[in-house]
């Protein structure tokens, strides 16, 4: 058995190399300790010793600078740390290292649930929108066009307090479009994925990007591909793209029509028939989303029996949680300031835990794009007390804090607690300054299941011990004093985890 020659290997007196575990067209990665960091696991590429030519090794450095670039733009795009060359002149970039699985891994065999598709398909909107929107380079904003999505480009992996976190991979053949950069008219790409103008060697644009996003969601859902050549040939892909009609969707997959809808005119053969921006798809997804989760929340609550002598034919109609909060009058006993408090609503519905908030107009919507991020740290003595942090916090205008404290000797505090745990979520409700008729925003911010058993168990504690209103002060200022703290930190998180969305994010 040949010994690989790189294995233990030190580059740039910095990475000692493992083990390799990946090739492609473009090189080799292989898993590395970052000895200057104490061993931190990274992900080092190596560029082919094949392609070892200027015009190669310019592409090579052209997407570590791009997936460097976008790296800290969105928590979706696969970072990249740094850049060299070894002592064979030989370029490498350096990366974080991924564990888990391609998305082509995980349809290999079944097709993806509805909700599950629903949460990847938004999270890849993200990192797609995230390099649609551009990257600063020399001076210029410049859009990227991945020209490669599929699914083997789609990499999932286990975040403790996000679950399944998507990483979109492989800005190898991308293209910066730049005002003063004409794009060659070749091919490149994954046949099966290829938009028709990309298989012609046209000028590309979001829309093709789109194009191969409409196949991938196709697969995702059905295990199968919507169009199929006569050949495998570049020729049987050609016509299939320019030509063919993308198969139907199953009845039995019950899926909602309009998602069936977007996904066919991702597919169309006119880039002007497309959605022109992920935004389109992604809003579409979110709100399926949305609505899934209602359904599903509503059905884990304890909902109050109906009266059984109502004659059966007239159905109840029970609003959703978020119509109920979008109804919701500012309390008259609050004053219209900047504040933030829980509250508690009870409907037909169920119960739920609520935080209200009221900003400037701008401001509201101004955060409706934003990484949602909440934690809660709890004080045992001299009294019970839990602060409960929500941030909101998107790249261009920072972080706004909603913090509160819940008084675990309070019955609303008790209570506020124990719905959170059980639920799982909660909603935030945005009101404008000086205008309190209206509910002007809903937003959602789930829970890690840790987090949910730790308010259950504060809560149950609270109950057995004793307080006092000098030890609250005491609490509520050394819960403040820890707040202070607490921000840089939650700062630097929401940097290196940020994307273009309210992704969730819990400590």
């Amino acid at each position: 058995m040949k010994t690989d020659p790189n294995k233990k290997r030190l580059i740039a007196n910095r990475y000692q190399l493992i083990d390799l575990v990946g090739t492609g067209a473009m090189g080799q990665v292989y898993r590395a300790e970052d000895i200057l960091l104490g061993g931190v696991t990274v992900a080092v590429k190596f560029l082919s010793q094949a392609l070892l030519n200027q015009k190669m090794r310019e592409r090579f450095e052209r997407e570590a600078t791009i997936s460097a670039l976008l790296g800290e733009k969105s928590i979706h795009i696969v970072r990249v740390r740094d850049y060299g060359v070894d002592r064979n002149e030989i370029p490498f970039y350096v990366m974080e290292f991924l564990e888990g699985e391609s998305l082509s891994e995980m349809i290999k065999s079944n097709p993806l649930s509805l909700p599950r598709f629903l949460s990847l398909t938004r999270q890849i909107c993200l990192g797609m929108e995230s390099a649609h929107n551009g990257i600063m380079f020399k001076g210029e904003l410049c859009p990227i066009i991945h020209r490669d999505i599929k699914p083997s480009n789609i990499f999932v992996i286990q975040e403790p307090t996000l679950g399944e976190l998507v990483k979109v991979l492989d800005f190898g053949i991308a293209k910066l479009i730049q005002s003063s950069d004409s794009q060659t008219h070749s091919f490149m790409g994954t046949l099966a994925y290829c938009s028709p103008e990309q298989m012609e060697g046209k000028e590309l644009d979001k829309a093709s990007d789109i194009y191969s996003l409409g196949v991938m969601m196709y697969e995702m859902l059905t295990n199968e591909m919507p169009i199929l050549p006569e050949t495998s040939s570049f020729g049987g892909w050609y016509k299939a793209h320019h030509e063919l009609k993308p198969k139907d969707f199953e009845r039995s997959l019950n899926l909602p029509k309009e998602l069936e809808q977007m996904i066919l005119q991702c597919l169309a053969k006119l880039s002007s028939d497309r959605p022109q921006q992920v935004s389109e798809i992604f809003h579409l997804i979110e709100k399926l989303e949305e609505g899934y989760n209602q359904t599903s929340n509503l059905s884990g609550l304890n909902l109050p029996e109906l009266d059984q002598k109502v004659d059966d034919s007239v159905a109840t109609y029970i609003p959703s949680i978020d119509e109920i909060c979008l109804q919701s009058y500012w309390p008259s006993d609050k004053p219209q300031q900047k504040i933030v408090f829980p509250r508690i609503i009870n409907s037909a519905g169920g119960i739920f835990a609520t935080l209200w908030v009221m900003l400037d107009a701008n401001d509201i919507i101004n955060r409706k794009s934003s990484i949602r991020y909440n934690q809660f740290v709890f004080l045992k003595s001299p009294h019970p007390m839990v602060l409960w942090i929500t941030v909101l916090y998107n790249m261009e205008y920072g972080a706004r804090w909603l913090p509160c404290y819940l008084d675990l000797k309070t019955d609303n505090g008790q209570r506020v607690a124990r719905i959170l745990g059980e639920s799982g979520n909660y909603r935030i409700l945005f009101f404008a300054l000086n205008q309190p008729e209206e509910c002007k925003h809903v937003m959602t911010s789930t829970l890690a299941s840790k987090q949910c058993q730790i308010l259950k168990d504060w809560a149950e504690y609270s109950q057995e011990v004793r307080g006092s209103a000098q030890g609250q002060k005491i609490s509520k200022k050394r819960l403040k004093e820890e707040f202070e703290k607490l921000k840089p930190k939650i700062i630097l998180k929401l940097e290196s985890a940020y994307g273009d969305n309210p992704t969730e994010l819990s400590g």
